[in-house]
């Protein structure tokens, strides 16, 4: 296990640029599994769950060669079902929730899939009905060992049908549109995700030979084809890490430039924080973010205190609720956060009050947070990361305190944050890996 040791209390100064958005390249990289032709993949973030799966790709005899730092060619062309059944797979896939969307690129191309119960963060029940449900409605026949924990779906040949999604989940959509694009007939998916990364992941199997409409919608409809051919794809810059960099930005107060946002994409994220007192400017495709030695939350019309939840896309990201929750204990005034999707993902501001933060938890949902205007500066101490976005705040929280932090258990950190103690220290920062 490795900590980061924190120096707080320094202003950074520079410019960042965000890397390739983690939950967009594991989709991505499992859809090279729907084509035997070569697929290049540009921009991928060399994290921990990132190159994991890659790992797995080639567990599964997918060829995979680095051609240049985050560029990377898959050459699926040879897969060996067989390796479903391996203990390597079932150590690998059981860390690695994202493992769980080759399920439906394997089901359509060699009608079979297994996975043992996916990991991940441990933020609250994650249920993955979604993704097995609407296999089911192609006609795919399922089974799930509970001794075991294991999970299989098999067919003879997907067929399009109609759904209704029970929730507009992320990844169960992205499985259900890479089964459907093989299978034969119109398949219908209602109360789909549209998220920037379901965006992409579409645009790319568009470009592999899928028919798809509706794509930015919550309706989707696809026309099965025979087959697909490869592509070269590019990801887009990671919306979470530009705006825990925004965060960081304002709660230390320093100036700092984010490069190369891809803003189009970034959804009311800017707004966001703009609602907290954070002084953010666009300028091109860059932001800004300078002036937040003080900063003030917005209340409502009427003088009620605001409250940010997360929603589905277009609604704000749950990923970024914790950054905006400890940016919030330095600001003017007060702001209800709720967390409406994870019910575990607030417990980590035990250690921000350990700090000197004047939260109260409400419920395992919902946290109020007073802001203190930087008359007590928050004061270093011990923490442990939790999972990755709590990792990143309490990381935040660190930079800013008074005297000497220590965070273990990092590499909840790394599996989202490319090399992000080098990043940060080349803009002023204090961070040792131990």
């Amino acid at each position: 296990m490795s900590t980061f040791k924190i120096e707080g209390g320094f202003k950074l100064k520079g410019d960042l640029e965000p890397q390739g958005a983690k939950n967009e390249a594991l989709q991505v990289i499992c859809a090279t599994l729907l084509t035997a032709e070569k697929t290049i993949i540009e921009n991928i973030p060399e994290i921990r769950d990132v190159l994991k799966l890659i790992e797995i790709l080639k567990g599964l005899g997918v060829q995979s060669k680095r051609l240049s730092k985050g560029n990377y060619s898959f050459d699926a062309s040879e897969v060996d079902i067989d390796f479903l059944k391996s203990p390597e797979y079932a150590q690998q896939a059981a860390v690695l929730r994202g493992s769980i969307m080759i399920i439906g690129p394997l089901l359509a191309r060699f009608g079979k899939g297994f996975i043992p119960q996916p990991g991940g963060d441990k933020i609250g029940r994650r249920r993955v009905d979604t993704h097995f449900i609407g296999l089911q409605k192609l006609g795919a026949r399922f089974d799930f060992d509970r001794e075991n924990m294991w999970y299989s779906v098999s067919t003879e040949k997907l067929t399009g049908a109609y759904m209704l999604l029970d929730e507009a989940s992320v990844t169960g959509t992205a499985n259900i549109v890479m089964a459907a694009v093989l299978a034969n007939g119109t398949t219908t998916i209602y109360n789909a995700a549209c998220e920037p990364y379901l965006q992409q992941l579409c645009k790319m199997l568009v470009a592999m030979g899928a028919k798809i409409q509706g794509i930015g919608s919550n309706l989707l409809t696809i026309e099965g084809v025979s087959s697909l051919k490869g592509c070269t794809h590019r990801i887009l810059p990671d919306m979470i890490e530009v705006g825990s960099f925004i965060g960081l930005a304002a709660l230390t107060a320093s100036e700092i430039t984010i490069k190369n946002v891809g803003i189009e994409h970034l959804g009311i994220i800017p707004e966001s924080f703009r609602r907290l007192g954070i002084k953010v400017e666009q300028l091109d495709d860059d932001l800004l973010v300078k002036d937040t030695e003080h900063y003030e939350i917005d209340a409502y019309i009427d003088g009620s205190i605001m409250t940010i939840s997360d929603a589905p896309w277009p609604g704000l990201t749950p990923d970024l609720l914790s950054v905006l929750l400890v940016v919030a204990t330095q600001a003017k005034g007060s702001v209800l956060i709720h967390q409406k999707m994870f019910e575990s993902r607030l417990f980590f501001v035990d250690k921000l009050i350990d700090m000197g933060a004047q939260i109260i938890l409400c419920d395992p949902h919902r946290a109020t947070v007073i802001g203190l205007d930087r008359k007590n500066i928050l004061r270093a101490t011990k923490m442990v990361s939790p999972d990755i976005r709590a990792g990143i705040a309490l990381l935040i929280a660190a930079m800013s305190a008074k005297g000497t932090s220590t965070i273990d258990n990092i590499e909840q950190i790394d599996r989202g944050y490319e090399n992000i103690d080098r990043r940060l220290n080349a803009l002023g920062a204090h961070i040792t890996r131990m």
